[in-house]
């Protein structure tokens, strides 16, 4: 009777309010539309979390792309290359990662290492990429050794070299550096760390 009750009261007041008129104010900011409840909550950043190094790389369209662009996003920066055999084992896992969580704000970028300073051409990556129905943003060299420059950064930043490929590197939306991974990894194990940034 007491749970029938509570029902009644409940159903009135949800009756009451859906037919009251609600006065509307003009917002001064577009994030006033969601409550601090809804509003996506950034998980508490780990000690050892580094800013992530800017940089400036180009597509093979040859539009310039810069980290900070993607403020706001999280991002899975792979250092890879189309000659590594577990870089190719990754791929259809970053596939599947993109279409999955692409619109809860997840952004894959591979950057691109050629292999002894003979790059790929946009050409040649332009049909891998197809090949391997890769739809996330793959970045190259915009004159030469940029990719190289930008992993020997990311080394000094974490302080530890980054000498091999695959190397992966989870960037939070605010651009820190919340984890990495030397060699392939699957999706599972890229998502249950990718999961509270999503």
């Amino acid at each position: 009777m007491r749970f029938l009750n509570i029902f009644l009261i409940l159903s009135a007041i949800s009756s009451f309010s859906c037919q009251t008129k609600q006065k509307v104010r003009e917002l001064s900011e577009p994030q006033e539309l969601v409550s601090n409840d809804e509003r996506k909550k950034q998980p508490e950043r780990p000690d050892y979390a580094i800013k992530a190094p800017d940089f400036e790389l180009r597509t093979i369209k040859g539009d310039i792309v810069k980290l900070s662009d993607l403020k706001g996003k999280v991002v899975l920066l792979n250092f890879w290359g189309t000659w590594c055999g577990p870089c190719l084992q990754e791929i259809p896992d970053f596939n599947r990662l993109y279409s999955k969580y692409n619109k809860k704000g997840l952004e894959i970028v591979g950057i691109t290492i050629p292999r002894s300073g003979t790059p790929d051409s946009d050409k040649y990556l332009k049909k891998f990429m197809k090949k391997w129905d890769m739809e996330y943003l793959i970045l190259k060299d915009i004159h030469g050794f940029e990719t190289q420059m930008v992993m020997i950064e990311y080394g000094q930043t974490i302080g530890r070299p980054l000498t091999g490929v695959p190397t992966t590197l989870i960037i939070d939306r605010e651009g820190y550096i919340v984890r990495g991974y030397l060699g392939p990894r699957s999706e599972s194990v890229f998502y249950e760390d990718l999961k509270p940034y999503l």
